[in-house]
């Protein structure tokens, strides 16, 4: 092959491999890398969801004390209060029962009282769950207390120390329909706090219940702070 050939056929070839690098630099970095589309979730506020409900009844019996029962408690409106306080539990809660004032024809009114013995503040708010319990095993006597909704029912904030109070309203076993109740003394009472599905036992011997659970001889109002409780 002459001089001249063998420089065109190199340039031809010199000139087809420019060509392709050309072709090659219209696509940086060869290969394009896939797009992925990530689409954005909102997170839902604080609070929103399935609502609670408003009351539980725990079933089944339990001994003085222990946590559950067959009481009918009410959920509280809220959980605490604006100051962060959560909800009062039963391990920071103990109960008392003192006289209260009111009532009528065969009937009067206690005062349930729960002290907060915790060392921070918390909150009750609404109505116990409440019923006679016997027989030194828990068991249930007479109906659970009907709750009075007509009475007020705020948010109580209890620092360590302080008492709030329900109005218990107690029918006289006497009073009961002939043969409906069988009397007998208590052991005391098994509370449920607002919401809770714990409950603790109140000592109190001083009224009749019925061993029949078909009979309701109690009512209950919502909590109150220290102050505003019926007063014997």
């Amino acid at each position: 092959m002459t001089d001249r050939r063998r420089y065109g056929f190199g340039a031809l070839v010199l000139g087809a491999a420019a060509l392709a690098l050309v072709g090659c630099s219209s696509q940086p970095g060869g290969t394009a890398t896939p797009t992925h589309t990530v689409t954005a979730t909102t997170t839902p506020a604080a609070g929103s969801g399935t609502a609670s409900p408003s009351s539980a009844a725990p079933g089944g019996s339990s001994t003085p004390g222990s946590g559950s029962g067959s009481a009918d408690p009410a959920a509280p409106a809220d959980g605490g209060t604006a100051s962060g306080a959560g909800t009062c539990t039963v391990a920071s809660l103990t109960g008392s029962i003192t006289f209260g004032g009111g009532g009528g024809a065969g009937s009067q009114y206690r005062n349930l009282a729960l002290r907060n013995t915790g060392s921070t503040a918390c909150t009750l708010q609404g109505w116990p769950g409440v019923s006679f319990v016997g027989g030194g095993n828990g068991r249930q006597l007479g109906a659970a207390a009907s709750l009075d909704r007509g009475s007020a029912h705020p948010t109580v904030t209890l620092a360590p120390g302080a008492t709030a109070y329900a109005a218990l309203r107690v029918v006289q076993a006497a009073n009961s329909e002939p043969g409906a109740c069988t009397a007998v003394t208590p052991d005391g009472f098994r509370v449920y706090p607002p919401g809770s599905k714990q409950a603790l036992f109140v000592p109190f011997t001083d009224d009749e219940a019925c061993t029949e659970t078909s009979v309701h001889l109690l009512s209950v109002r919502a909590f109150v702070p220290e102050g505003q409780q019926e007063q014997g």
